[in-house]
């Protein structure tokens, strides 16, 4: 690689290391395996930096890399979680202390199947349009359409069910 295409990967992955974070974080609700998904999508997007277009595209590649590296990272036998709580479960706050709307979220999103996860995260975290979600994601426009709103309505159950308690 050219001097100049490793400036301005390393300017790349400077801007865009914390959007890929919290992407991955959204998906898989850890960071440690968030901060991992993020250093292994820039590792592929290195790979592939003189191949790609740098005008167009370059933020949604991106983030299909690193969704791709999420559900590679869940597919490991390593990697799955073995958790006791029943699918869908959240936890029960305490109420002498202030709930953090942001992990109520979270909490929430691992309750969603993860293809509508997916396009939750990509579509309302990650701001992509639904073209980009589609694009990231390898499925129809229609179909980031109807899981997003699969998506948006199991998360608004769950956490109306969490916060009549």
């Amino acid at each position: 690689m050219r001097r100049r295409d490793e400036a301005d990967f390393t300017e790349f992955a400077a801007a865009t290391l914390g959007r890929l974070r919290r992407t991955a974080y959204l998906m898989c609700g850890d960071w440690h395996r968030a901060e991992d998904a993020a250093q292994d999508a820039l590792v592929r997007i290195y790979r592939r930096w003189d191949k790609l277009n740098r005008i167009h595209g370059l933020n949604t590649y991106a983030h299909k890399v690193v969704v791709s590296v999420v559900f590679d990272q869940s597919k490991r036998p390593w990697r799955r979680e073995h958790s006791t709580a029943e699918p869908g479960e959240l936890p029960r706050p305490d109420g002498a202390t202030i709930i953090d709307d942001r992990q109520l979220v979270i909490a929430a999103l691992e309750g969603i199947p993860t293809g509508q996860r997916a396009c939750v995260v990509l579509r309302h975290y990650a701001d992509l349009s639904i073209e980009e979600t589609a694009q990231v994601l390898g499925i129809t426009v229609g179909t980031v359409k109807s899981q997003t709103s699969r998506g948006l309505v199991h998360l608004r159950e769950l956490l109306s069910e969490r916060t009549s308690l």
